[in-house]
């Protein structure tokens, strides 16, 4: 007989696809989860600005400060309970270094709620 038996090796697949069919998860699952009912409460939280012009002037909520001043600064809003939150914006044409000069004050003063904004203007430099 010069023909291959092919009936094992569709056995095998049909067991397979069986396999692969049972271990699908199925769409019909749901997870119940409990959601208040009624208008819930704003919550906000306080937020200061850090803003860095193209020339390397840093900005607190729209006031220019040094770096000592900016240190203090930083030093007495991460000792308020809550902390606030940061939002760092610097302009597209600043320097990297002073850039990383901030963060690396921001990092020494212990800030854990940095976020950055206007991330959108970087977009187009690339």
């Amino acid at each position: 007989m010069a023909e291959l038996n092919t009936t094992p090796l569709i056995d095998v697949m049909l067991v397979l696809l069986i396999m692969f069919i049972i271990t699908i998860p199925s769409q019909t699952d749901a997870v119940k989860v409990d959601v208040p009912s009624g208008p819930m409460p704003i919550v906000r939280s306080l937020r200061n600005e850090l803003a860095l012009t193209a020339g390397g002037q840093a900005l607190w909520n729209a006031q220019p400060v040094d770096d000592r001043t900016l240190r203090a600064t930083l030093d007495k809003s991460v000792a308020m309970d809550p902390a606030p939150e940061l939002h760092f914006r610097p302009d597209a044409a600043t320097r990297y270094g002073r850039v990383d000069q901030i963060l690396a004050m921001t990092a020494q003063a212990n800030v854990t709620k940095l976020g950055f904004v206007g991330n959108q203007q970087y977009g187009e430099s690339f």
